[in-house]
C-alpha cells in the first residue's frame, strides 16, 4: 500500500495536481518548506509555492490528504530584521514626553503634563 501512495502523489510535471507534487521524503534538494527556510534564516521573498508535498494523514478519524507547500531556496531572501526605530516607537516616545519640562517620563501624561509639573502647578 505504501508503494501505491508514493506513486499516487508522484507528479513532478504538475499535470495531475496543477503544481509539481511529491510524496514525503522524495522532494528535490533545492525545495524547502516554510519551517525549513525559517530554520536556515530565510524567507520565501515574494515567490509563490513552487511545489507541494502530499501525504495521507494518520490522525484518528477518516483518512485525509494533507499538504505542505515547498519554496525554492535559490530564490529565497534573508529574513528581515526588526527595525528598532519605527514610526510607532517615535510616536509613543512623543506621547510619553511631558510638553512642559520636555522629559520622557515613561508613561502618557493624562493630565497634559507629568506628575512633577502637575504638583508644581498645584503648589
Amino acid at each position: 500500500m505504501a508503494r501505491r501512495t508514493r506513486t499516487r502523489f508522484w507528479d513532478p510535471s504538475g499535470r495531475r495536481y496543477g503544481i509539481p507534487t511529491y510524496p514525503r521524503k522524495k522532494t528535490p534538494p533545492h525545495l524547502r518548506t516554510l519551517r525549513q527556510l525559517a530554520a536556515e534564516g530565510l524567507r520565501p521573498g515574494g515567490q509563490g509555492p513552487q511545489a507541494q508535498v502530499l501525504w495521507c494523514s494518520r490522525l484518528a478519524g477518516p483518512p485525509r490528504v494533507r499538504a505542505e507547500y515547498l519554496y525554492d531556496v535559490r530564490l529565497a531572501l534573508p529574513k528581515r530584521t526588526p527595525n528598532r526605530r519605527t514610526r510607532a516607537t517615535k510616536a509613543s516616545r512623543s506621547r510619553r514626553t511631558c510638553p512642559e519640562c520636555l522629559t520622557e517620563v515613561g508613561y502618557a501624561p493624562h493630565l497634559g503634563v507629568c506628575l512633577d509639573c502637575a504638583e508644581e502647578a498645584a503648589a
